[in-house]
Formats: C-alpha cells, structure tokens, sequence
C-alpha cells in the first residue's frame, strides 16, 4: 500500500520521516526549494507493511480572496464588501507546493494529515485533503494527532490515527472571512475618507483588523489616564519599637486617609495614649506556591518581563525549539499534566545539565511532587515542557535563554512549594490597630531551581506576648501623593486581551506587532518616554486584513510566526511601555465619539465573535449563521461610522494637526 503523509512544514517533515523510517529515508526535490519529499517504508497498525512518501506544506496553502471586480479600491462602495462573493484561491507562490500534494496523492490509498494540532492546522490539513483529491478523489484520509516530536510520542500518535475535526475547520473559515470582509471594507473607508485631510494623512493607508483596533484601544485608554492622573495627597501613622536589639515596624490597619485633619486627630490619640498594647500574636506555617504549569499566555507574559524578548520573538524562538524537538508544542491554552504523562522521564534527561542536572536528579531521589493543576485543559496539547535534553552549545543565545525558562519551569513545577514561617503581631495604640508582619524561609524546594521567583526572610520580629505594654520607640504622621498608573507593558496588553477575548494564545503577539508596524503606537523604553516622538502613522501595510487568509496576523507562516527580530536590550530600560500616537489616538477617539453601542475600539464585538467560534467547535452553532450574524453587526457599525464620520475627521484635525492634542 503506498501512503502520502503531510507535514505543515519541512522540519516536522523531515522529524517524522527520520523517527518512522528508522533514520533510512531518501530524499527527493520538489518544485518547491523548501520542501522535499522524504520516502521510506513503514509497517502502520492500520495500513500494514506501506511505501511511504512524506512530504509538507508551507503553512496556509490557500486564502481567501474577493474576486477581481471588488479589488478597486474608487468602486464599488466599500460597503459593498460584506457582500460581496468571496474565494479560496491558492496563491502563485504555495501552487508548486499544492502540485506536489496532488501529484503524489495519485499513486497513494490514504492520506495521513501531520499538520499542528490546533484550529490552524485543522484548517491546513483540510486544505491538504482538497489539493490531494484534485489527484485522487477516493484517497482515505486521516489525521495524527501529536504535540511534539520525541519519537515514542510520534510512534504513538502514528498507531492512533484519528479524523480531522471540520468544526474547527469551519471555525478558522468563519474567522478568516470575518477578517477579509471587515478588513477590506473599513481600511477603504478610513483611508479614503481621511487622505482629503491631506498632510501626513495624504499618503497613508489606515489599515483596520476588527483584533488589532481594540488592542489599540487598550493602550489609548491606558493613555488618557496616565495624563489625566491628578496626585493627592494623602498621610498616615507610622509605628515602630524596638526591643531585645530588634525594631518591628507597625503598619496602620486603616492604611492612609486623605483628610489631612482627620489623621491628625487620630495621630494625637496615639500620642495621648503613651503606651500600646499587643493584641494578637501569631505564628503559622506559610509556603510559596510553585508555578503553574505553563501556557502559551503565562510564556509571553514572563518572556516580555525577564527575558528580554518581546512576546512574538518569544514564540518564534519557541516554535524553533519545538521544530528541532526540545520543547513540546508552545501554543496550548492547558495548565495541568495529564496523569498518564511520565513527568519523571522528562526530568531524568535532564540530569546532563552542569547548570540544573543536580536538582533534576535530586527530584528523582525522593523530591519529585505531582505538578499542580491548573483550570484550563485545551484538550489537544500538554502545558509547554521540554521535550529532551539540549545542550547549550546547539543553541544560540535566545534559544538558550527561552529553554532554560522552559526548563526550569518545568522542574518548578515537579517539586515542593517553598515553606516558611509567618509571624503576625497586632497590637492597639491610642484606638488605632497596626500590624508587623515578618517571615522565615524554612524550605526554599521550588526557588532553588526557578530562579525567576524570590522569595526571602523578611525583617525579624522581636518577641511579644498578648496583652504586653510598651511605649512605641517612634511614632510618625507620614505625607505622600498617590502615584499615575504605569502605561501598558506588553505583559499588561497580553493580560487584557487575554480578559476581554481578543485574539488567541497563538496571535496575541502579533496583534501587538501590527499596531506597532501600522504606526499607531511606539514601544518605548521605560524612562524613556520624552523621546517617543509625536508622528502619525506614514505607511500602511496595504488594503487587506492583517494575515488575510492565514491566521489573523500570523506571517511567515512556513515557521508559523515568521523570523524573530534581534534581541531586546538589557538593562534598567529594557522594560517597554506602549504609548499611543498621534493617529492612534486620534482613531480611537474618534470612534469612542461617535457614541454608539460597539465602538471598534471596544473589545465587545471581537470577544463575541471568538466566543461564537468556540460556539463553532462545539456544534452548537454553525459557520454560516456565525457569519451571517457578525457581519451584520459590523456592517451596522459601519453604517453608523458613514453618517458620523464627520466627528472622526475632526479628531484627527484635532489630534494629528494639533500640536497640542496629544
């Protein structure tokens, strides 16, 4: 029997043919100079004894387009692109590789799909059904079902063949012509209605993506309170004693007021008192909780605050990681092992490390603890984990630092909670409760090898005993001002999108990215914000949705997730804040000012529609009444925009014209 099997890219390509044949594959070119087709036999439990031919895709190998008629961008109407007929084409440059599939399918029986097991690669994978039935229409399909390339995971994955879930396909369908409908209607409409407003507007493209103008949003409301902070003032009562050679340092219950009269009232009560008296003491066990197990978010978020990489250069690295077969598939919404999982033979490879190989074996010797589990199971892949050991020197330098980070996670999350010793003394001064609170580090277990957590003695607490007299050493009426909000970290944006359901675990990064290329907010060091620049935005990236066609955003999607750019700075200023410009200021506020219910720069319409694609998934809706339902909401929303555009126009005169708008 001859078997076609298809990877979404070459490298996972190459893995599977290499483990499966036994290393003892050959290797054919194809019109493609980055795919080859690697043949080999193979005794499969459903096929039996088969000639195998493996070969791949480059990510996405079709897209959907509007037909020519609707490509002019003076007519028809803009309008006219919620409705207008739409089509899967495959683009000039993925054609060699359809070809390859159709040409190959011919001389097959079955077909197995390799591509990653999430709703885009579903989606890829049904792609790949199409092209190879272009070249056998009976050909049998089915679908391997894995989450990374260690080769008894692949051996398993091939004896439980599975079915493609179209659900999921269905659903990546209804997002993909949500995106080019609402894509190309509303980057028309605002770009020819602002180009008249000439200056750095004449030339712009004002590019819309129904995920990228909320997150953009975001960061403008984040904006205006920063600027429309006012600090007050506010005082409080500070306490300390010391005794037996230790100070304690009381805090008041009450924290601060923000009369200034009143605390001193309360303060003079204090004074008046002389002595104060112990209320409560308490000594308690305490612990640390080790980490979770890790997801896509919970990766990004720590990748932006310590390891210096930005959310989407974090996952390329990843994605290169996971291609060469160190790390488990990093796009998963799951954070708790599934009992099966031999979570110790993933900490036995790594006892070659000279950096955590003692603590790994340590684990085996008697300190291995069950991981905690966390509340979200995706269902189709583990927490992010390593896979095998890598040794430093096949690594370069981001690679190293994202795998030591999934590494020690990992081993965190197979040990004991760090313990201690929490000490509370309360005690009454003058009417008034304050509160020392101090903690010993008895255990440390999960810090010694997550390096990234701290967690240390905190001040000694002399003695006390309950109902114990004494006269404070010192009591103050302290002054301060409350503190502005931070602008958003990128941490702080993955986090709120992550809330208000915008995007996925997989394009988050990437919605950030593009709102940066767009040029409608800068990333700018943390103290370092005076040099952020006061410009609009100068070039769009063309009429279409971000990622038309592909995963909302997603380029390079051979490597899914492209190339990473260079490495973050280190250093006080390596921490980035988003600061709107002028023109992302201006377009948020302007819709904000049209006053109607689903402003785009709100996250209501994209949270209910990534809910209806869940909807999706679970057959309790279906992809034409998804569609059919949302883009009536955003075609009313663009009808609103038409008669109300005068009051987006005069926020950008105000914002981008004005050099005092912003």
């Amino acid at each position: 029997m001859r078997i076609l099997c298809v990877a979404e890219k070459n490298s996972i390509s190459k893995a599977v043919a290499s483990i499966l044949s036994g290393d003892t594959y050959q290797t054919r070119n194809t019109g493609n100079q980055y795919v080859k087709n690697y043949t080999f036999d193979f005794n499969f439990q459903q096929w039996g004894p088969s000639s195998v031919t493996m070969t791949a895709v480059s990510g996405h190998i079709t897209t959907l387009d509007v037909t020519a008629a609707n490509k002019h961008w003076e007519h028809p109407p803009p309008e006219t692109l919620f409705t207008c007929p739409v089509r899967f084409v495959t683009p000039e440059d993925k054609q060699s590789i359809a070809d390859n599939i159709a040409s190959q399918a011919r001389y097959c029986q079955a077909l197995c799909i390799w591509t990653d097991c999430d709703r885009e690669g579903e989606f890829i994978g049904s792609s790949i059904v199409d092209a190879a039935k272009k070249g056998n229409p009976r050909i049998q399909v089915k679908r391997a079902h894995f989450s990374n390339i260690e080769p008894a995971h692949i051996m398993q994955a091939v004896s439980r063949l599975g079915e493609l879930d179209y659900k999921q396909v269905a659903a990546v369908a209804a997002r993909m012509e949500l995106d080019l409908r609402t894509g190309y209607a509303f980057t028309r409409f605002l770009t020819l209605g602002l180009r008249p407003l000439g200056g750095p507007l004449s030339g712009n493209t004002i590019s819309y993506g129904s995920c990228q103008f909320p997150t953009l949003g975001f960061v403008v409301d984040r904006y205006f309170k920063v600027k429309s902070f006012v600090p007050e003032p506010f005082w409080s009562i500070k306490v300390s004693h010391t005794k037996d050679g230790i100070t304690a340092n009381f805090s008041w219950f009450r924290n601060r007021l923000f009369d200034r009269a009143s605390v001193i009232i309360l303060y003079e009560r204090c004074l008046a008192a002389k002595r104060a008296t112990v209320k409560k003491v308490q000594e308690k066990p305490t612990k640390k909780w080790k980490p979770l197990p890790l997801t896509t978010i919970e990766f990004q978020k720590v990748a932006t605050r310590l390891l210096q990489m930005t959310g989407q250069q974090a996952m390329s690295v990843a994605e290169n990681l996971y291609n060469k077969g160190f790390i488990s598939y990093p796009r998963t919404e799951t954070d708790r092992f599934d009992k099966g999982m031999d979570l110790q033979g993933l900490v036995r490879k790594q006892i070659p490390s000279d950096r955590w190989g003692r603590y790994a074996n340590d684990l085996l010797n008697g300190a291995f603890q069950r991981p905690r589990d966390g509340r979200h199971d995706d269902k189709a892949h583990p927490p992010i984990h390593p896979v095998t050991f890598a040794a430093p020197t096949v690594l370069n330098d981001q690679e190293r630092r994202v795998y030591e980070f999934v590494v020690r996670r990992f081993l965190a999350c197979c040990s004991d909670d760090a313990k201690g010793m929490a000490t509370d003394i309360e005690i009454e001064y003058g009417e008034e409760r304050f509160n020392a609170h101090g903690i010993i580090v008895l255990e440390r277990n999960y810090l010694d090898v997550y390096i990234y957590d701290k967690w240390s003695d905190s001040a000694e607490l002399p003695k006390f005993t309950i109902g114990e007299r004494f006269e404070p050493t010192e009591a103050l009426m302290t002054e301060g001002k409350t503190a502005a909000p931070g602008y958003l970290t990128e941490a702080d944006l993955i986090a709120l999108m992550d809330a208000n359901g915008i995007g996925t675990d997989a394009t988050m990064a990437e919605h950030i990215q593009k709102i940066q290329e767009r040029e409608y907010v800068c990333a700018v060091s943390r103290g370092n914000r005076g040099n952020r620049g006061n410009r609009g935005a100068n070039e769009g990236d063309g009429d279409a949705p971000a990622g038309r066609g592909g995963r909302g955003g997603r380029r390079g999607r051979g490597g899914r997730g492209g190339g990473a750019a260079d490495g973050g700075s280190r250093g006080s200023n390596s921490v980035k804040e988003f600061i709107p410009t002028r023109l992302g200021v201006a377009l948020i506020q302007g819709f904000d000012r049209m006053e109607f219910d689903n402003s785009l720069g709100k996250p209501f319409l994209r949270k209910e529609f990534e809910a209806k694609m869940k909807a999706i998934c679970e057959a309790r809706t279906t992809k034409d009444a998804v569609v059919r339902e949302t883009l009536r909401q955003y075609a009313d929303v663009f009808s609103i925009s038409q008669e109300r555009f005068s009051v987006l126009k005069t926020a950008c005169r105000e914002y981008v014209f004005d050099q005092h708008g912003v």
